[in-house]
């Protein structure tokens, strides 16, 4: 998106050297502009009579002194590839951000300051990704925005170790965090960071606004952690500023954070929450509550700033365009080395488009693989989704990724190397135990562009990722869940490790895409689909144990309906088997039991459950008008909310047991008998 900057009228602009002239120094420059930044922040929540002007108030010079002197962007481009990103994992200070949109140019108007947390507005409570130029990432839950930065990063790393060459730098730039207390004590940020500091991503800022305040009052009555022993214990470079309002030593450690040393770096820093708000500072009263009228105007007259709201001096506004416009001339300077290293480079420029996430050029590779499966034989579908995603990968230059330490069991390894401290370019990212960070890190590697990543654990650990998942979804990511060892099937490793209810969740969560496959032609389809899906997640779910290849016919109906007929009857059927992943083979077995009594049933494989639930709702055409039993390993709610009347639903509402997979099935009611008799009574009762 192209922003067209903010202008100055012809009267303010006759105005401007006046007003800089009558400033004495830079000093005061850079206190008229951090009181801007403040009193937007506070005439905004105030406005709204709601939302979060502590933080706003305590790093007002943290955020004006990075903005203005180091952070490296172009308001007019907000999108350019080379750009410094800028994350506010505090996301609830958001109109700090938010002033600081508009103080820069980014088409971010008074009005739509006025307008801050309102319906409609460009101005949420917390940032949203893809709603509001210059945002991002949509923070708010904390922890998020700085564990996403680390994909960003790690992003500009790979990217840089791809695409630059001796005669041109393409990629090279920084990604800077500000982060609270709150951010720091979620077990997310513990995880990013452990991953970041053994990565070495010398490019990643965070700066730590410490106020000792949360909510509840004094953060130290809940945690009084040694946070730079941590992150130093992290292999980060930490830097302390005592005082978050001296600009001068602000800028010495932004600067030193610029020069680096190989290791991200961890900037300490103090701050006052609420400054300047008397009776309030400092307090935990300051942090998520309007001032009221009467603090606001004591400030005003505490810090000398006019009585009108909203106020931004010229000479503030005047110094943001001098630093937009450096930014511009650096983005036009980086637009001429791009425009000749794709003349040098073509594939280069082909394989890593740097102001996109790719898509494959030819996914026709998995069509044959698809296609071409012939009935017989059986694959795990895990398996099978190995063999798919080296097949995508090799034709997918821009195909990134790894598991939460368990690539040998979710078949994701793929060639092309490991990324190191050493060495960026490899595919294969090692997450580590850190479910929760591996999510995050993809979000954050998907904003930044110019690679799509996947990856991979157990089924049942997606709840340890889920808020991340989530907000996949939430920002419309092209991310690649794999999830394996989908059901009760894991069989010994028991309860904890069989998922029940996991699969039924995840369908819950608003564009997310849920792919079940029911075998290798199917989970070849499902690869396909998922590569295609630039617009949101995908999901895949598949089988730890072996499962019967069904072959390539009807794919073409799955991908419209979400679903095909793996069975069909040559005369008059009477009733329907409809059943995802591994239970189409128990439906399967079902139907020849209940043929062997004279009783045809079709069998239809139910890949995509939110895609047939819509043709149901849409058309009811998609299924045969006759009586349905529905069969999966989980719990059966969503499936009951599927059935017409006389249908019936086979599932496992309850958790697991340890014991051989298949027993563990049929203990739980998994059975052909199960299958046979509820298909008798949804045909008596039709």
């Amino acid at each position: 998106m192209t922003i067209t900057p903010r202008t100055t009228s012809a009267p303010e602009v006759a105005l401007i050297p006046k007003a800089i002239e009558s400033l004495t120094s830079t000093d005061e420059l850079d206190r008229l502009a951090i009181n801007t930044l403040r009193f937007l922040a506070a005439d905004g929540v105030q406005a709204a009579n709601s939302g979060h002007p502590g933080l706003p108030l305590g790093t007002s010079a943290i955020a004006w002194t990075l903005w203005s002197r180091h952070l490296r962007h172009d308001p007019a481009d907000p999108r350019w590839p080379d750009r410094d990103r800028f994350v506010l994992s505090a996301g609830h200070g958001s109109m700090l951000l938010y002033a600081l949109l508009h103080l820069f140019g980014y088409g971010l108007s008074i009005d739509q300051l006025r307008k801050f947390r309102q319906l409609g507005s460009r101005t949420p409570g917390h940032p949203e990704y893809g709603h509001t130029p210059g945002v991002e990432t949509t923070t708010g839950p904390l922890g998020q925005g700085l564990s996403n930065a680390v994909g960003m990063a790690l992003a500009e790393r790979m990217l840089a170790a791809r695409c630059n060459t001796d005669e041109h730098t393409v990629v090279d730039h920084r990604t800077w965090v500000l982060a609270g207390d709150g951010d720091l004590m979620e077990g997310i940020s513990h995880e990013a960071a452990s991953l970041a500091g053994r990565l070495r991503l010398g490019k990643l800022i965070v700066i730590f606004d410490d106020n000792d305040i949360t909510i509840d009052g004094p953060a130290s009555q809940s945690c009084t952690d040694d946070v730079e022993g941590r992150f130093t214990a992290y292999g980060w470079r930490v830097l302390s500023v005592p005082d978050g309002n001296d600009v001068p030593a602000l800028d010495q450690a932004f600067t030193e954070a610029v020069r680096g040393d190989g290791r991200p770096t961890f900037i300490r820093v103090g701050t006052t929450i609420g400054f300047g708000a008397p009776g309030i500072e400092g307090t935990s009263k300051a942090h998520g509550s309007p001032l009221g009228s009467e603090v606001l105007h004591a400030m005003r007259t505490r810090l000398d700033w006019p009585d009108a709201h909203f106020h931004v001096p010229i000479a503030v506004s005047a110094t943001a365009a001098v630093t937009a416009a450096r930014g511009a001339t650096a983005r036009a300077q980086w637009t001429q080395i791009h425009a000749a290293w794709q003349v040098d480079h073509p594939q280069l420029s082909a394989d890593f488009p740097l102001d996109t996430v790719p898509t494959a050029d030819d996914l026709s590779v998995l069509t044959p693989l698809a296609d071409g499966l012939a009935s017989g034989g059986k694959s795990a579908t895990r398996k099978a989704s190995g063999s798919a995603l080296a097949a995508l990968a090799a034709v997918y230059p821009g195909l990134v990724g790894g598991s939460a330490d368990l690539a040998a069991s979710t078949n994701t390894a793929i060639p092309g190397g490991d990324i190191t401290p050493e060495d960026y370019s490899g595919r294969t990212i090692h997450f580590g135990i850190r479910e929760h960070a591996m999510a995050a890190v993809m979000n954050g590697i998907a904003l930044h562009g110019g690679l799509r990543p996947f990856g991979s654990t157990f089924l049942v650990f997606a709840d340890y990722l889920r808020p991340a998942l989530r907000l996949s979804a939430l920002m419309k990511l092209p991310v690649v869940y794999v999830f394996t060892h989908d059901s009760v099937h894991v069989g010994e490793d028991g309860p904890t490790h069989q998922p029940v209810e996991q699969l039924e969740s995840l369908r819950l969560i608003p564009g997310l895409t849920v792919l079940r496959p029911a075998d290798a032609a199917e989970t070849a389809l499902a690869w396909q689909i998922t590569a295609e899906n630039t617009t949101g997640p995908t999901a895949l779910v598949l089988s730890r144990q072996d499962l019967p290849v069904l072959g390539g016919a009807g794919l073409d109906d799955t991908r419209q309906y979400g679903m095909r007929v793996v069975r069909p009857v040559a005369d008059t059927a009477h009733i329907v088997l409809a059943a995802s992943g591994s239970e189409v083979a128990l439906a399967l077995e079902a139907a020849e039991l209940l043929s062997e009594h004279g009783i045809s049933a079709i069998v239809i494989s139910v890949m995509w459950r939110e895609r047939i639930a819509a043709a149901l709702d849409s058309d009811g055409s998609a299924l045969p008008d006759l009586p349905v039993v529905w069969i999966e390993a989980g719990v059966t709610t969503g499936w009951r909310a599927l059935a017409r009347p006389g249908d019936s639903v086979i599932g496992i509402d309850r958790f697991g047991e340890s014991g051989p997979g298949p027993e563990v099935a049929a203990h739980l009611g998994l059975t052909a008998a199960a299958v046979f008799d509820a298909a008798l009574r949804s045909i008596a009762a039709g």
